[in-house]
């Protein structure tokens, strides 16, 4: 449809029309009705009429392609216009078949794998008849207690940047062309912002940041998420300067819509418009709707505030109808580059048969890229395992389905391969002790599991949470393990101290326990429906671990938030003044993290030699070419990841120790060896000043090159 049809359908609206097309429900509004057609349940908690209900916008949450299907024909039966509905729904990392969670897969430092993941996301939900992802999730996070960390990519915004980039690129595929390729589904990117700084790592709480933090930091990622054609921005729940995002006209209209030239579709959050109320700006629903629309938030989710209230506030005088309108032409443009007004049902009517979940390519692809997530912390020799050696399975993830993680909601437990099902295949004779709770070990449990640990030349530990300790609304004060499971480790070790311990969790965890007592640790974090036999061909040496982490881990909770792109401050520590009282640092733990970002084992070695610069100085139209050579001095074919790091010495504004510019991965066989190549120019060096505009300063700037973020400085440059 042109875009001049598009006016002229919203010429031929009624003002109930309009306003209806920016309301989003769930299904159970269509489904609801006391079996004589009499208005029940949801309809009559907010006053909406059965005409009401075949004007709105979009649903969300929809399970099956039938019920789609059977939502869209009754909608387009009854509605006067014949616009089809929207069907959104929250495809995090996968839909039925389940991926990694969105923390793992960051640590693959692999951008073309999550575009490769989001496309047959993309490909599955188009199956189940939806049409747009709340994805990719493009909030920085440098708090793990916050129970969403799970769905980020970690707390550097260069990082975060290229892997929202990429999931969008394969959510939505040639953003120009989804109205011809009903393979794939439009990205929603979110939470608009902030939303990862939640004070204390409580979800929902107050955010309480500078501009030149949120332009620093938290828009990188959102940027090249839009550069890459994301169709949709969802707010967020918390405030920003005071005002909760829904209603912020600056962090709205100024900032994203203005700064980052948005011009598509703005929706809220889960009943964030009506969350105006409690949060204090909006004494009820009506000032909220206010708030909102006046900020160009084009769709309300799962309130009435806009169905209730838009039609008196323009008669009011308090908006125009020109601010609907825009709304409005907002929701029927994202319909019209679905190819939604030509096939309401995307080449899905009449459809059955599914042709993607549960394929054998499908369920190997997902226990590859489990695989390439998860990162070995420690191994003292134990790793890969030796087939002939007896082994021993014990601990509360030994038997557990429960390794999907938080945002499965169409995946199946009872479809994962758990890590005893996989082991045994490789070990026929397994002994296995599953305890039956995280939290508590019987009498008869510790009896069984040090007869059975005393029996095997190696114990692997399967420790963790549950899929409900992280994800929204699962924030906690401690992150360590239960300490249940901390003794577990050390009863073990006083009988047999040959233990690998593989971790399944959400978040990064406060590790030193368990790190100190085991010889090799292994985090799995939750890795999907293939994660037991992806965690099998790591500990076996099927695949040599490559992951790095996107995130630190810290000694203890204490250290929280620890990041290591942080300020020096004006006292700094350093390996000469750390002795000294009046520095910034703890006197009961050292300020460094267990495990860096960008740290990660591998089952060969590397080392980095042979640096070489093009030159030590470059100009706003020249570059430094960056040579090192990378070599495999192990004895089995693996992969590393060479990161380049930059510190600008003197700037205007203080900036951090350490900034991650660019990395490379490189597979290499043994005794191989590889030129890597690094390109500096003056885009590289570049940052926002006080007046928020991105620009180089002249001066020297620190280069430090090497396989994590404590990676060496290997020379000085200037920009002159």
């Amino acid at each position: 449809m042109e875009k001049k049809q598009l006016h002229k359908l919203l010429e031929q609206m009624t003002i109930e029309e309009k306003i209806g097309q920016l309301v989003q429900l769930t299904p159970n509004f269509f489904e609801e009705t006391d079996g004589k057609g009499e208005i029940t349940g949801p309809l009559m908690e907010w006053g909406m009429s059965k005409r009401e209900l075949y004007n709105i916008g979009s649903v969300l949450g929809t399970h099956t392609l039938s019920q789609v299907h059977q939502i869209q024909a009754a909608y387009l039966k009854n509605n006067r216009l014949g616009i089809p509905l929207l069907f959104m729904a929250d495809v995090i990392h996968g839909y039925e078949i389940i991926f990694p969670i969105p923390l793992a897969l960051a640590s693959s430092w692999n951008p073309e794998l999550i575009e490769e993941i989001a496309s047959i996301s993309a490909l599955e939900s188009v199956e189940a008849g939806v049409n747009v992802t709340f994805s990719p999730m493009a909030d920085l996070v440098r708090d793990p207690r916050w129970g969403r960390v799970m769905e980020s990519s970690g707390e550097d915004p260069y990082l975060n940047s290229l892997l929202t980039a990429s999931y969008v690129r394969g959510y939505q595929g040639d953003a120009d062309k989804l109205n011809e390729n009903f393979n794939k589904i439009a990205a929603c990117v979110k939470h608009f912002i902030g939303y990862g700084a939640s004070e204390a790592g409580r979800d929902y709480n107050t955010v309480d940041f500078s501009d030149l933090v949120l332009y620093q930091d938290y828009l990188p990622s959102f940027e090249a998420a839009l550069k890459a054609g994301a169709k949709l921005v969802m707010t967020s729940f918390n405030t920003i300067k005071g005002i909760p995002a829904s209603g912020n006209q600056w962090l709205l209209k100024d900032v994203l819509r203005n700064d980052l030239n948005f011009q598509g579709l703005l929706i809220s959050d889960w009943a964030a418009i009506a969350e105006m109320i409690p949060h204090g700006i909006a004494v009820d629903k009506k000032e909220a709707a206010l708030k909102a629309v006046s900020s160009s938030v084009d769709m309300d989710m799962m309130t009435n505030c806009y169905q209730s209230s838009l039609k008196e506030l323009l008669k009011e005088g308090k908006i125009t109808e020109d601010t609907i309108d825009q709304a409005v032409l907002h929701v029927l443009q994202l319909k019209n580059d679905l190819g939604l007004f030509e096939d309401p049902y995307r080449g899905m009517k009449g459809k059955q048969q599914k042709t993607v979940t549960f394929t054998e390519s499908i369920q190997s692809k997902a226990r590859e890229l489990a695989a390439q997530s998860m990162v070995l912390l420690k191994n003292k020799d134990l790793l890969p395992l030796d087939l002939k050696k007896t082994v021993a399975l014990i601990g509360p993830k030994a038997t557990s389905q429960d390794i999907l993680g938080a945002w499965s909601w169409v995946g199946k437990q009872s479809q994962a391969i758990n890590l005893k099902d996989a082991l045994k295949k490789e070990y026929p004779d397994l002994l296995t002790v599953e305890t039956d709770s995280l939290t508590k070990i019987t009498a008869n449990e510790w009896e069984t599991i040090k007869r059975v640990a005393a029996k095997a030349d190696i114990v692997v530990l399967a420790l963790g949470e549950s899929s409900e300790e992280s994800g929204e609304a699962a924030s906690k004060a401690t992150i360590r393990l239960p300490e249940a499971q901390e003794q577990l480790v050390k009863v073990i070790k006083a009988i047999n101290p040959n233990i690998v311990t593989v971790l399944f969790n959400g978040r990064p965890l406060a590790l030193e326990e368990i790190a100190e007592n085991s010889s090799s640790l292994l985090e799995a974090w939750f890795p999907g429906t293939q994660g037991g036999p992806a965690i099998v061909d790591i500990l076996v040496g099927k695949v040599n671990p490559s992951a790095k982490l996107p995130m630190s881990f810290p000694k203890t909770t204490g250290q929280v938030p620890i990041y290591y792109n942080h300020m020096s401050t004006g006292r700094p520590m350093t390996q000469q003044n750390k002795q000294e009282k009046y520095i910034s640092k703890y006197i009961d733990v050292a300020n460094e993290p267990l495990y860096p970002f960008g740290y990660g084992l591998s089952y060969t070695n590397f080392i980095i030699e042979d640096m070489k610069l093009s030159a030590t100085q470059l100009t706003e139209n020249t570059k430094i070419v960056i040579t090192v050579n990378v070599k495999n001095i192990g004895k089995i074919v693996g992969k590393e990841i060479v990161q380049l790091y930059l510190h600008d010495i003197s700037a205007e504004i203080a900036r951090p120790v350490k900034e991650l510019k660019n990395f490379k991965a490189i597979i290499l066989e043994p005794n191989q060896k590889q030129e890597v190549k690094f390109e500096i120019t003056v885009d590289d060096l570049t940052y926002i000043h006080s007046n928020f505009k991105k620009s180089a300063d002249k001066g020297f700037f620190e280069v430090f090159i090497g396989t994590e973020s404590r990676a060496p400085k290997i020379a000085e440059i200037e920009y002159v």
